[in-house]
């Protein structure tokens, strides 16, 4: 696992049931909620910090996920996504990187694929059954509990940068 993890310098993530729990709220005027993890948002800064580029590839289509991938400085957006290959290809070309530098999280059927593809494909640990076995790493926590922090500090460490990039909060 840490041979594949070395070689990452993109890291695309799923969003409902990945960066999300999965729910989606609409209140009575039928504006749309969802709730981020404010770790696995730090952890996704920590990761750009490193200079390993994050991305997003969601078959929906939501105002919430611009809106949270601005706040992050994310600018591979990909939403409305049934096909996610079509995306994935259009980041390897934008990027020039190959395959085994890609790591996805994902956690439904609709993201196998990718899954089978990238270099390192990781899922949350509640992803569906199905995912599971084209996973490299199945992480501890749930989509939208830290699932994603989870992932971004096993990069950071495998590739020598995890002291580095935390050496700030120990002063």
């Amino acid at each position: 696992m840490e041979d594949r993890l070395t070689k990452i310098k993109l890291l695309i993530l799923d969003v409902d049931g990945v960066m999300t729990d999965g729910r989606i709220i609409f209140d009575s005027n039928g504006v749309e909620s969802k709730f981020f993890n404010v770790k696995d948002g730090h952890g996704i800064k920590m990761l750009q910090r490193s200079g390993i580029e994050v991305g997003i590839i969601s078959g929906r289509q939501s105002r919430v996920v611009e809106n949270r991938a601005v706040e992050l400085g994310i600018n591979l957006v990909y939403q409305k996504s049934l096909d996610k290959l079509v995306p994935y290809r259009q980041m390897l070309e934008t990027t020039g990187l190959l395959d085994e530098q890609v790591a996805f999280m994902g956690d439904d059927v609709i993201d196998i694929p990718l899954l089978r593809r990238v270099g390192f494909a990781a899922a949350p640990a509640d992803a569906i059954a199905e995912v599971l076995p084209f996973a490299h790493f199945v992480s501890s926590k749930r989509g939208g509990w830290g699932a994603v922090r989870e992932v971004c500090d096993l990069i950071l460490k495998a590739q020598g940068n995890w002291e580095t990039i935390t050496s700030r909060y120990y002063v």
